[in-house]
């Protein structure tokens, strides 16, 4: 595969988690060209070498949440942090990614070059190298979402984001409160109960809850799936199986939306002792409306004589404590905020400038969309993953892969017809996004309900969100994209 002048067609990959490995292993067994995987941390890994919090694990199942081509012994139903941080890295060496992989270089701006059909990657150490395709694995989940409550600069405790946990501080015996509900707050508070003095919870709005039923694989289980080549493959089928029955729930008419609640409010019911604790935990809104969590012992972590739900936001903070919605301050030692992240601010600290000098933020500046969440008009050559309403479909991972495979296809044909650019049609774009509207309004109205979510943008428009199942998504990028891409 050749470039211009007859030299290797060259692509840049901007980032070392899942989606960079799964476009780097694809790209490695499926063409010639030659890449670099960008990492401006210090290791590879993506999230799962950022979120070090105690407690941090996967919630999809084990076998759907690993890539289709590296099985794996897995200990346990659900992938703890270490287990996956360990993974990744078994990926890099299968695939002999290691060399690639250019770690403490990040990337700040990719700017397309008119005349050499081919984009100019600058990066943080100054340096400036043409490429002839850019892939933007920067991820969701990685821009750390900070309150602005009045008064938190003052506070004097020790004060630090889940996803930059601090280890270094001893807990035992502390006042420490948690801001936030979502899916890495329940995993945090019963992994924090049982070490510090006292832990208070601070719930803006409540979540829906599943019970996780994870455990460890019994050595049988082990054996059949590391031993007999279609075990692990049938399982996942039978996982995917069940995973799109419930996906039928986000339609927030559906017997299957009742069906979750009523599944949800057992969980709670049979759990939590206290009666006006269990209250206060029960969502007003639809399944869906919010990242459904699934989890098995936070519930139970608030039958614990020194954990305290505060079923209010917090409003301020003081030098010694926080103040919520209702006037009250408490003391804290120690304020983890568990505050979630920007996943509406795509590819927030990467600057993309294509044809005619079109800013990619600009381009985005009424909604951030993108052509089957991959591609945009007006940026050649330039793929996104897990870009604009992809997130969903059960296991990202899965979602991860077919993106990977579109923009290797699209980098294939390129080489192989010795063309230079692949563009977005406008048309086919805003027909898509439009598409994905009516899905949204349709299949997973719960997921636009009217509850706090970081689904929507400011002006109310689902951006995050893939609408349908994953069979649907691997079946549209396969037969989608020839209505979209166009060559030349």
């Amino acid at each position: 595969m050749t470039g211009r002048a007859g030299r290797p067609f060259r692509v840049a990959i901007v980032g070392s988690g899942f989606g960079g490995l799964a476009m780097a292993v694809k790209l490695s067994r499926r063409t010639d060209a030659d890449f670099v995987v960008f990492e401006q941390a210090a290791d590879l890994g993506g999230t799962w070498r950022d979120n070090q919090y105690p407690g941090c694990e996967v919630d999809i199942h084990s076998h759907i949440y690993s890539f289709s081509f590296l099985r794996h012994d897995w200990p346990r139903t659900h992938a703890t942090q270490p287990e996956l941080y360990a993974y990744a890295n078994r990926v890099v060496d299968r695939f002999g990614l290691r060399d690639r992989i250019r770690l403490g270089t990040g990337v700040v701006e990719a700017r397309w070059v008119e005349a050499e059909d081919g984009y100019d990657v600058v990066t943080t150490d100054g340096r400036t190298e043409r490429f002839d395709a850019v892939v933007s694995a920067v991820g969701l989940l990685n821009v750390p979402r900070y309150p602005e409550w009045p008064g938190l600069e003052s506070f004097q405790g020790v004060r630090f984001h889940t996803s930059r946990w601090e280890p270094q501080h001893d807990l035992a015996g502390k006042r420490v409160a948690v801001v936030g509900t979502g899916s890495t707050a329940i995993q945090v508070v019963p992994a924090l109960a049982p070490l510090v003095g006292e832990l208070t919870v601070y719930q803006r709005e409540p979540g829906w809850i599943e019970p996780k039923s994870e455990r460890a694989f019994t050595p049988f289980e082990r054996w059949l799936y590391g031993r007999v080549p279609l075990a692990q493959r049938a399982h996942r089928y039978a996982l995917w199986a069940k995973a799109n029955r419930r996906f039928k729930g986000y339609d927030k008419g559906s017997r299957m939306q009742e069906r979750m609640r009523d599944v949800c409010t057992a969980f709670i019911e049979r759990t939590v002792r206290d009666p006006e604790t269990r209250a206060a935990l029960i969502p007003d809104y639809a399944w869906g409306c919010k990242r459904p969590i699934v989890a098995t012992t936070y519930y139970d972590a608030f039958n614990r004589g020194n954990v305290r739900l505060v079923p209010h936001a917090v409003v301020a903070a003081t030098p010694t404590g926080l103040v919520d919605a209702a006037g009250v301050e408490r003391p804290v030692d120690v304020l983890v905020l568990s505050t979630g992240f920007q996943p509406q601010r795509f590819l927030a600290n990467l600057e993309v400038v294509g044809e005619g000098g079109l800013r990619l933020h600009e381009a985005w500046e009424e909604r951030a969309s993108a052509f089957l969440g991959v591609t945009v008009p007006g940026f050649p050559n330039f793929f996104i993953l897990y870009g604009p309403n992809t997130n969903g479909g059960t296991s990202i991972i899965a979602q991860l892969e077919r993106q990977a495979e579109l923009a290797v296809a699209a980098i294939r044909r390129l080489t192989r017809r010795r063309g230079s650019r692949v563009r977005t049609d406008p048309a086919a774009t805003r027909a898509y996004v439009a598409w994905i509207d009516r899905e949204l309004a349709t299949r997973a109205s719960a997921k636009n309900s009217g509850c706090h979510n970081y689904f929507t943008d400011e002006r109310g428009a689902v951006v995050t969100e893939w609408p349908r199942t994953h069979l649907v998504y691997w079946w549209l990028t396969r037969t989608w994209r020839r209505r979209g891409l166009r060559y030349s």
